[in-house]
């Protein structure tokens, strides 16, 4: 066994253990409106639930040099978010929203995507996307890096709606196999959802 202190190794190398470590990440595809009103869209996998009660998740963005991405800046500017659940179906479109475009540019436009607009919220979501849940900020927390300069945007989304196809529900749940989820591993590499097992907790 190996005994790492990250304090002894750079961010970059911290960052390699993370996420070849927590694997498999879901992915939230999560859209946002510019004050000008451009939809930007993209792709994280620092990712989970926060809350059941009521219903909530988190987004971790990681700054550039300390500056903000778009999708923190403009969810905490515009208090909203949608975060979609990325699949078999949409995974190559998504994967194209990762490219550097400048805030005026649409990443949904680059990747061909369509905008679908939302009842609760003023983002619009996508209608390729099985799952997508609209969200307020509830709150966002800068983190990590230094003082002065944070590394990461932390993002709390309470949802306000659920968008979800007709054909995953069954008996109040979702069908896994149906939905056909995406996560991420380290590097290129992606993962299906893979063999399912069933486990009783004990009481």
């Amino acid at each position: 066994m190996i005994s790492i202190d990250p304090s002894t190794q750079g961010d970059r190398d911290n960052y390699k253990l993370l996420i070849g470590s927590i694997v498999p990440r879901p992915i939230a595809f999560v859209t946002t409106l510019t004050d000008e009103g451009v939809l930007n869209g993209s792709p994280f996998s620092y990712f989970s639930i926060v809350s059941s009660s009521p219903p909530m998740i988190s987004i971790s963005v990681q700054r550039k040099q300390g500056v903000r991405k778009d999708t923190s800046r403009n969810a905490i500017q515009k208090g909203e978010l949608v975060v979609h659940i990325v699949d078999e179906s949409n995974v190559v479109q998504v994967n194209e929203t990762a490219a550097n475009l400048p805030p005026h540019q649409s990443e949904i436009e680059l990747a061909g995507l369509t905008p679908v607009q939302s009842e609760k919220v003023s983002v619009p979501g996508i209608l390729e996307s099985k799952i997508r849940m609209e969200c307020v900020l509830e709150h966002a927390f800068e983190l990590g890096g230094t003082p002065d300069t944070p590394g990461t945007d932390l993002l709390i989304g309470r949802i306000v709606r659920f968008h979800i196809s007709e054909e995953l529900i069954e008996n109040g749940r979702i069908d896994a196999l149906k939905l056909a989820p995406i996560s991420r591993m380290a590097g290129n590499y992606y993962s299906k959802l893979g063999e399912l097992f069933e486990m009783e907790r004990p009481l």
